[in-house]
């Protein structure tokens, strides 16, 4: 039997059935591709989409997450409970619990595990929020209204902190930096965020390290002691990837799958998307990790496209024309009763340009790399991200000075 017969006869497998996976199998079949597609996926649950779970499904408000996909209507086989463990590209072959699954062509959309607190394990009440059980498990935590420490002032634990207060909670936040949303903003960007936390009744500890957590308090390296009837960690989180060691899929040293500008692995037939890749943005003249929803929704588009370009070009019935994947990347937060968005990558930018004041309910901070918008923060300001996204797409040069007119229009801001 040939290669091209065994990949026709294999179809498309698709490791991980979040966001990335599903919207993968589906845009498979929006874009026409007929043959067998299989979607594997390490949790019970029927695929769901993660946002609301710091959100509606925590509060209670909503039951589940569910994607309204009709997987059966479109032929995709979706086998749940079934971790992959291992991939042997030579036998273009995956290892799973349930035994080995072969592929014509594999994409890997496994996204990303959070990191934890050391010598956490085992610990009563400390909680991790990242999938539907761990939503699960920490609404009675919410309903009881207990008190409650927050590892982490980045986006999930500002999130978390916005639900508890809402619920009612007491809410400590620890944060080992000197300043909330360190690995993701300047500090003169995030400094108005603080103020967020006091606003609404939550205690904000910053530069303070976690030395411990017992039953009932958590220990800082400092010496103080906070009560707590739960611990919630929210300290960042890396691709999930230690299943592809000795694989021979190329990993950078953050422990994504390093995928080229067509989503490509370095094994062949085999793709990467969502939280476990990064990729080339020609862009920003950088590699990307985006641990982002709308990379999740995007990625899969070019993935399928691409799939179908090397199903054509296998068969002879069309010229293999490969897409580029350089999105500007977007996502969005809810916390503290201001919605938040970011569109583009301020590495790299020259000059910041503040629009509006920042002790207002809405403001905004553009970010210029040689006079073109690389990045726009908006609060409150959704006119300003949308119009943003579109100006960091076209690259148009913009005039500072009107720019930073909060009654100017982004677009009427170029030059």
């Amino acid at each position: 039997m040939s290669e091209q017969t065994e990949q026709t006869q294999s179809g498309v497998v698709i490791a991980g059935a979040g966001m990335a996976g599903v919207q993968t199998a589906v845009a498979l079949r929006e874009q026409g591709f007929t043959g067998p597609v299989t979607l594997l996926g390490a949790e019970p649950h029927q695929p769901y989409d993660r946002p609301p779970l710091s959100k509606a499904i925590l509060l209670g408000t909503s039951e589940g997450s569910a994607f309204d996909v009709d997987f059966d209507g479109l032929g995709i086989e979706l086998r749940l409970g079934t971790e992959v463990t291992g991939l042997r590209g030579a036998d273009r072959e995956l290892d799973t619990e349930a035994g080995p699954v072969p592929y014509g062509r594999l994409v890997l959309a496994t996204g990303a595990v959070p990191l934890t607190l050391p010598a956490t394990a085992g610990v009563r009440g400390v909680h991790l929020l990242r999938t539907l059980d761990d939503a699960a498990r920490l609404r009675p935590v919410l309903a009881a209204a207990d008190r409650v420490v927050v590892v982490g002032a980045g986006w999930i634990g500002a999130e978390f902190a916005t639900a508890a207060r809402t619920a009612g909670c007491a809410v400590t936040v620890v944060e080992a930096a000197d300043r909330v949303l360190a690995g993701a903003l300047p500090a003169e960007v995030a400094a108005p965020m603080a103020r967020w936390y006091e606003e609404a009744g939550a205690e904000l500890i910053t530069g303070a390290r976690v030395a411990g957590v017992e039953d009932g308090r958590v220990r800082l390296a400092d010496g103080r002691t906070l009560p707590a009837g739960a611990v919630v960690v929210g300290i960042g989180a890396r691709p999930a990837t230690g299943w592809l060691a000795g694989s021979g899929v190329e990993l950078g040293p953050d422990g994504s799958v390093t995928a080229d500008a067509h989503l490509r692995t370095s094994l062949p037939g085999v793709y990467a998307v969502g939280d476990c890749s990064s990729f080339p943005s020609a862009r920003y003249g950088e590699r990307l990790l985006v641990h982002h929803w709308d990379n999740a929704l995007q990625g899969p588009r070019v993935v399928a496209a691409n799939i179908l370009a090397a199903e054509g070009a296998a068969t002879a019935l069309a010229e293999a024309v490969d897409e580029v994947y350089d999105p500007v990347p977007y996502f969005w937060s809810e916390q503290f009763g201001r919605f938040v968005q970011y569109a583009g990558h301020h590495g790299g930018a020259d000059t910041l340009v503040w629009r509006g004041d920042p002790a207002e309910p809405s403001w905004s901070v553009c970010w210029l790399r040689d006079g073109a918008l690389a990045a726009v923060l908006a609060v409150g300001r959704p006119r300003d991200l949308a119009q943003g996204r579109r100006l960091i797409e076209s690259a148009a040069a913009l005039d500072p000075a009107r720019l930073a007119d909060p009654a100017v229009a982004l677009k009427a801001a170029t030059t």
